[in-house]
């Protein structure tokens, strides 16, 4: 009889939590036991549907990891310093969605397809990168590997999943309004989404970047363990309920690759898939990505002002790889180098 995890999801209520459940739904061949979902206690006694059955939301505590061998947390950064040592106490590893534990040192920041041998390494808490760093690294590394990067540029178009589902209503809700006339209400974004775009809404500090810039700069070096490696970003807030798109600039040390060599690479890069059709003007585009496993890369082309740069452009999912799956499989690759601590053999 082959082992059964028990799973459990903090934050099950939330837009990134849903999509958990929706990938323990699709991805049949996950060795699913019991599964537990938590949240806030305002959250607590709603249930939600699960393959048919009606599972209970309890409320988020220290004692909530009893028997739970891998726990999903998706609540915010203050839940997670709250409770993921009581987690990893319990027994169980911790797959983190917020930006708790990404940097810290002890602690690997994990994109499988990238680098998913630094997540053996773990010592309970294993950290999901931010949604923007994900999406560039699918389209980076695989280039990477053909010709060593020397600096990216990268500006990002985010969606307003990327501030969870109160941000979707509120883009729809202010979306409805504007249309009609009425007055934009704004509650969950500092300026009007509808009709509108601005820049990260996140802290600048002294040196003109917003924390969202300064995550996508340390979160790149650290996954790819190039601490000197040259980032700077530009990230944009955009009507788009969901996907995240990315124009990126990225300068080899050496020779750049050709078009055709980063086309081929990025193409047999799992989780990527190249939309890059000149001769009909197709590209990615966040419609196409919205929903989708795969990262969507094109527009793939020699930066006709350096001669070792290239350019591409990219549409992903915020939700999808940008979060959940990202994490989902993580714990797959877990699973698969039996290096999940505290699971229960039969």
């Amino acid at each position: 009889m082959s082992r059964r995890y028990s799973v459990a999801v903090a934050g099950a209520t939330g837009a990134v939590g849903a999509e958990f459940l929706q990938l323990l739904t699709e991805r049949s061949g996950f060795p699913l036991g019991e599964l537990r979902l938590l949240a806030s206690a305002r959250s607590a006694g709603k249930t939600i549907e699960f393959k048919g059955e009606s599972l209970p939301v309890r409320e988020l505590t220290p004692d909530s990891f009893a028997g739970v061998d891998i726990a999903f947390f998706s609540a915010g950064g203050g839940r997670s310093r709250e409770f993921a040592g009581d987690a990893v106490r319990a027994g169980a590893v911790v797959i983190d969605n917020s930006s708790a534990y990404r940097m810290d040192p002890a602690v690997p920041l994990v994109v499988p397809e990238v680098n998913g041998e630094d997540a053996v390494r773990h010592t309970g808490i294993l950290a999901n990168p931010n949604c923007s760093t994900i999406l560039l690294l699918m389209a980076l590394a695989p280039l990477h590997r053909l010709s060593p990067v020397r600096r990216v540029v990268v500006s990002t178009y985010q969606a307003a999943s990327g501030a969870g589902a109160s941000a979707m209503r509120e883009l729809e809700e202010q979306s409805r309004a504007y249309l009609a006339g009425e007055p934009v209400v704004k509650e969950v974004f500092p300026h009007q989404v509808a009709f509108n775009l601005f820049s990260h809404n996140t802290a600048v500090d002294e040196t003109g970047y917003n924390e969202e810039e300064r995550k996508l700069v340390y979160e790149t070096r650290k996954i790819l363990h190039l601490p000197d490696l040259a980032v700077t970003a530009t990230c944009i807030r955009v009507p788009i309920l969901r996907a995240h798109s990315e124009s990126v600039n990225i300068e080899f040390a050496t020779e750049r690759p050709t078009v055709e060599a980063a086309r081929q690479a990025l193409a047999a890069f799992p989780g990527v898939r190249v939309t890059d059709d000149r001769a009909a003007n197709q590209f990615p585009m966040p419609s196409e990505a919205s929903g989708k496993d795969d990262v969507f890369v094109g527009r793939i082309r020699e930066d006709g002002s350096h001669p070792r740069a290239l350019e591409l452009f990219l549409s992903g999912d915020q939700i999808r790889k940008g979060a959940a799956l990202n994490g989902f499989q993580i714990a797959e690759y877990l699973i698969a180098h039996d290096a999940v601590k505290g699971a229960m053999r039969p």
